[in-house]
């Protein structure tokens, strides 16, 4: 009995991806934590240049992750991941040199160019290395859910490891203002860009793809190959029949032959790529907005610095919860599966219309601000933990619709249109923000005048880019179809 047992190892592999992601996020907002009250005004930064670092770091994300894919499959996720880990680690901690390379370059006579200034040219060179390596985790992380999880697991193993996001954006506003405060915001790039490379190890350590890992019984390897022989919904699959060897390991089933790579000419050509493309150019960079620009919002409107206990709170709050409402909220899937006996893209577009609708309530934040920032605090949680639910189905329609040997390829397409989106975004609100605060009460929105208004303007975009996103899928894919090659 104990040799037919299934071992549960593909759940430590998600816990990896899981950490994975968190660190990836951390390194992230380091900056939108700390750009405000302690490197602005080191530097004199504008909003402009702020979102002109934070844009930046967008497209040069997304011309990455075109190649990325590419990378991710050829080179395998172990190696892959690896490389993608170490580089933006890297990046991480080269952001703390910034300052010093300012004082550099500035006594040697370079003042800046462009209408850029020094300070802002070396955080450009430094996010653009983090870019290059975090466009490698989604799809290294997408491709191994693929080897470990059968489909009808995958939205659920996906919206764990995708948590990692929040419980990134949650851990950050506990330690960054703090390193940053009592030991300088350069410690607190160091000290977060370091957890990669222990990551790295644990990496080294345990993943192997799972025929080959010895910590993965056969039973376990029926369970994740059962959609192999599947015949009916793309979903829901059965185990394979069939008794492990001796010791629950010994030979497995035969795996499914090697499917073709795809070329990006084949892929452009497939409604279902373009379903992913607009899926993510539109709503990706609402998260990223809410990413950047929360803390300076709640800095700017209510006089919450993030080093505050209770800037700490608002952001603490926030994304709490993000991340226990979007993994609860990424049940709902394989409930319209199990329990209305529909099938895979049918239950995940009646799921993503209900996540759609939760960014709607960002209408709310500037009105209820009035009475208290608590109020913009949770309803913008609501809004982006509509967002991960929906990022994670996203990610999930790649592998129900796309064979394995294309994830990578396509997962990067999808980061691509994801990055140009967070591009236009976070540029349009840096410029606006600018504007917006010089013109005063001459600018006016719904009521709002000044900064605020900018703020309702970007908050108006964020509430319904997802039931247009939703649209422009469905009416491309109104119905599952496997792309075959």
């Amino acid at each position: 009995m104990s040799e037919k047992r299934m071992s549960n190892f593909r759940w430590v592999i998600c816990a990896l991806l899981f950490f994975a992601t968190t660190v990836n996020y951390l390194d992230r907002q380091v900056l939108s934590l700390t750009w405000k009250d302690f490197i602005a005004p080191e530097f004199d930064w504008t909003d402009n240049d702020y979102g002109t670092i934070t844009a930046t770091f967008s497209i040069i994300y997304a011309l990455c992750n075109l190649f990325a894919g590419k990378f991710i499959d050829k080179l395998g996720t172990k190696k892959g991941y690896l490389w993608a880990i170490f580089i933006w680690s890297l990046g991480a901690c080269l952001h703390a040199g910034c300052g010093v390379g300012t004082s550099a370059l500035k006594a040697a006579g370079f003042v800046g160019m462009m209408g850029i200034t020094v300070s802002v040219w070396l955080f450009l060179a430094c996010r653009a290395v983090l870019a290059l390596g975090e466009a490698g985790n989604f799809p290294a992380a997408i491709k191994v859910t693929a080897e470990y999880f059968p489909k009808k697991d995958r939205a659920f193993a996906t919206s764990i490891f995708n948590a990692g996001s929040s419980v990134g954006a949650l851990a950050a506003p506990l330690t960054i203002p703090i390193i940053a405060k009592f030991w300088g915001w350069e410690t607190a790039l160091i000290v977060i860009g370091a957890l990669g490379f222990v990551w790295m190890g644990f990496w080294l350590w345990l993943y192997k793809k799972p025929a080959e890992n010895p910590r993965v019984n056969a039973a376990e390897l029926e369970y994740i190959n059962q959609d192999a022989t599947d015949g009916g919904s793309p979903l829901l699959g059965h185990p394979l029949s069939g008794q492990p060897a001796a010791g629950g390991y010994g030979a497995p089933e035969p795996q499914p032959k090697e499917e073709r790579s795809i070329s990006y000419a084949k892929a452009f050509s497939l409604r279902q790529t373009w379903a992913l493309v607009f899926g993510r150019f539109l709503t990706d960079g609402v998260w990223w907005f809410f990413l950047f620009w929360t803390p300076g919002y709640l800095s700017d409107q209510f006089g919450y610095k993030s080093d505050s206990g209770m800037g700490m709170a608002l952001i603490f709050t926030l994304y709490a919860i993000v991340t226990f409402v979007s993994i609860y909220l990424c049940k709902i899937p394989t409930y319209m599966v199990d329990r209305r006996g529909m099938n895979a893209y049918e239950g995940r577009m009646v799921a993503m219309f209900i996540f759609a609708c939760f960014p709607l309530l960002a209408l709310g934040a500037q009105p209820l601000g009035s009475f208290s920032a608590w109020w913009p605090a949770i309803l913008i949680g609501l809004a982006c933990a509509g967002h991960q639910a929906w990022s994670a189905n996203v990610y999930s329609v790649v592998g129900d619709m796309f064979p394995k040997s294309t994830i990578g390829t396509l997962t990067g397409i999808a980061q691509f249109a994801a990055g140009c989106g967070s591009f236009m975004v976070n540029k349009c609100a840096g410029k606006l923000f600018t504007y917006a605060a010089e013109q005063g009460d001459a600018f006016r929105f719904l009521g709002y005048s000044g900064k605020p208004a900018g703020y309702m303007i970007l908050f108006s975009y964020c509430a319904v880019a997802y039931i247009v996103g939703w649209s422009f899928m469905k009416g491309l894919v109104p119905h599952y179809k496997k792309v075959e090659l």
